[in-house]
């Protein structure tokens, strides 16, 4: 598949929207996690409207709400919109509380598209790849950058995993179902320090 014109302008958009956020706790400009959210769609088989809907997963969450929404439909369309829509848990600021928009969220998986499911399971396979990869250096201060600590966090995931399981098994999922239970079996360490890095 041959990405488009509509791509690019997707790209530099989502750079725009969010060239101020950062990664929680470790500095990462933002982009990175929506490149590589594009990336796993696309290597899972993802069209350009699903890839598209991968860098602006977040948008209307984190960067504007409603009036990002209508941005995204007037430039991207219906599709892409419809997907943001199904990746988001919320369009209010300020947030509603933690746990019922995650239980909302959870219970939405059971109706959601397929296309919405691919862009969802992408972008918490990065997350907890992004989790894994900060513990070998931060080793349990990584538990620290989420509200709910390491408890709510592993029961987020599961529950999700749990989620698209019911509705679909594929390689995505399964590589997600390996990437939780690795979070799961991480032990209760300090960090190990890597040559050239800092903890803090």
């Amino acid at each position: 598949m041959e990405l488009s014109t509509r791509f690019e302008d997707a790209l530099v958009f989502a750079v725009r929207l969010h060239t101020h956020q950062t990664r929680n706790g470790s500095g990462i400009p933002y982009i990175a996690h929506l490149l590589s959210v594009s990336a796993i769609v696309l290597e899972y088989g993802g069209k350009e409207d699903e890839a598209i809907a991968a860098l602006l997963h977040d948008a209307v969450e984190d960067q504007g709400g409603a009036a990002t929404r209508q941005a995204i439909l007037e430039r991207f369309g219906p599709i892409v919109t419809e997907i943001v829509d199904g990746c988001s848990d919320t369009d209010e600021m300020p947030k509603p509380p933690w746990q019922a928009r995650k239980e909302a969220y959870i219970a939405h998986l059971q109706t959601a598209s397929p296309a919405v499911l691919l862009v969802s399971a992408a972008d918490k396979l990065h997350n907890v790849r992004s989790i894994l990869a900060d513990y070998r250096i931060v080793g349990d201060e990584i538990w620290q950058r989420f509200r709910t600590g390491r408890e709510g966090t592993l029961w987020y995931y599961h529950a999700l995993l749990e989620a698209y399981k019911a509705r679909q098994k594929t390689p995505l999922i399964a590589e997600l179902e390996r990437a939780v239970y690795a979070l799961d079996a991480l032990p209760d360490n300090p960090p190990v320090q890597i040559p050239g890095t800092s903890a803090s």
